[in-house]
């Protein structure tokens, strides 16, 4: 089976490269001439674990082919992915320009049946649209269908949810196309993934339901840490008590500055304008979105307290991305946190594996240095703000050896307080240590 991909984003792209791994002829299109340029020299434009080997592997072995033709890549496919952006409008609702346009170069260019898959995030009704669109724009009748396949990748581990997911959504009203999607990932009956069969409608409106589920789990923790800084409670005890609950689960319980990336908080403001739009407010994602706002605020607030007057202090970052494993700065909770800071007078020393160069596009007025030990280097405190494995085994002997003022922020829970009595040491919902000032 040949299919298309078109858009070579980060869902785009890695969608391609696995279904080549499962043996499917993919053809990736992207109208960026650089970026399928560097594609097609077996370089990934971007960071994730284990993706440029797997396009190089599959560039070699014939199964996966970068252009910018997209006439001919939609010729040769029966089944083209739609995975370009959808970036939010200022008023919160999706901006379906780049969806459009390439409804319409599918219809202009058909030349026989289709089948045209979504794996952007698009906002609910947006299958009939382009239903719609496409066939009020076809020169001569051709046959196609239309399907909602939402992607659930996490960044830093997207290849092993493309290969093992817990679940493949397929939103369609053709039997005949549900049948060829469930043949695309026949690799996956092997390791029984359910496969759940639906209308579009309903496809579309599963992948908002599960991130605006998932960012409120962060924001009740969150809001759980605040109450357990007020009650001298740990929160995580708490979060692996309510956890070890079967109806609650583990996942997305440990407290942080908040949820960010490319999906939470496009998918919740959307999902609130999709809610407006139809006469309801969504009370629930409405707070979520506010509450979030509020916990970069608390970071600011936490990190004052622990460091005093910040005008004019030397304050080293850990950490820059949304996330560890990924570059990804797309509203990560670092860029309000240290331009909060910054403001208030700080210099803003940073260091992150893979995201530096990300960072400079979107912050200003900050030093980056070559590895943790160098970012604590005269500081007068050190925020821990991603949690990269790197930062979990740090040589704390030269971290304070190098600080200026013995005062580590730790933002995500890394450390042990009664391990960390050499520092004042301050994290988020727990107990302070005998060493700690807050």
């Amino acid at each position: 089976m040949n299919i298309a991909v078109i858009g070579t984003g980060y869902v785009g792209l890695v969608t391609g490269a696995c279904f080549a791994e499962f043996g499917v002829q993919v053809t990736c299109v992207d109208k960026d001439e650089e970026k399928i340029k560097t594609l097609q020299s077996g370089k990934s434009p971007i960071y994730e674990q284990g993706l440029e080997d797997l396009i190089q592997k599959n560039i070699q072995g014939g199964r996966l082919i970068f252009t910018t033709d997209i006439v001919s890549a939609i010729q040769s496919a029966l089944v083209i992915f739609i995975a370009v952006g959808t970036p939010p409008r200022g008023d919160g609702s999706t901006d379906m320009t780049y969806i459009d346009a390439v409804s319409d170069a599918i219809a202009d260019h058909m030349d026989g049946y289709k089948v045209i898959v979504t794996k952007s995030t698009v906002p609910v009704g947006t299958g009939e649209e382009i239903r719609k669109r496409i066939g009020s724009r076809l020169k001569e009748h051709f046959d196609f269908d239309i399907v909602s396949n939402p992607e659930f990748l996490r960044e830093g581990c997207a290849i092993e949810d493309f290969m093992r997911p817990n679940r493949v959504i397929i939103g369609t009203s053709s039997q005949h196309a549900a049948a060829i999607l469930r043949d695309l990932y026949r690799p996956l009956y092997l390791i029984e993934t359910p496969m759940v069969i639906t209308d579009i409608a309903t496809a579309e409106m599963i992948k908002y339901a599960s991130n605006a589920y998932l960012a409120t789990k962060i924001t009740f923790i969150n809001e759980m840490a605040h109450l357990c800084e007020y009650v001298g409670a740990d929160v995580q005890v708490l979060a692996k008590g309510i956890g070890l609950d079967g109806r609650i689960g583990p996942q997305f319980l440990q407290p942080g500055p908040g949820f960010g990336g490319s999906c939470f908080p496009k998918d919740l403001s959307s999902l609130a304008r999709i809610a407006q739009q139809n006469g309801y407010q969504f009370e629930i994602v409405n707070a979520v979105m506010e509450a979030n706002r509020k916990q970069q605020d608390w970071m600011v607030e936490k990190i004052n307290d622990a460091v005093g007057e910040i005008n004019g202090k030397r304050i080293g970052i850990l950490g820059l991305s949304f996330k560890p494993n990924t570059d990804d700065m797309r509203a990560a909770p670092s860029i309000p946190i240290i331009t909060a800071l910054q403001k208030r007078g700080a210099i803003i020393v940073a260091y992150d594996p893979a995201a530096m160069k990300e960072a400079q596009k979107v912050l200003e007025g900050v030093e980056y240095a070559s590895d943790p030990y160098r970012v604590a280097e005269g500081a007068d405190a050190i925020v821990l703000m991603t949690e990269w494995n790197l930062f979990r085994n740090l040589d704390l002997g030269e971290i304070k050896r190098r600080l200026k003022s013995p005062v580590f922020i730790d933002l995500r829970n890394v450390y042990d307080p009664k391990k960390m009595t050499e520092f004042r040491y301050t994290s988020v919902g727990r107990p302070s240590s005998s060493g700690s000032q807050e």
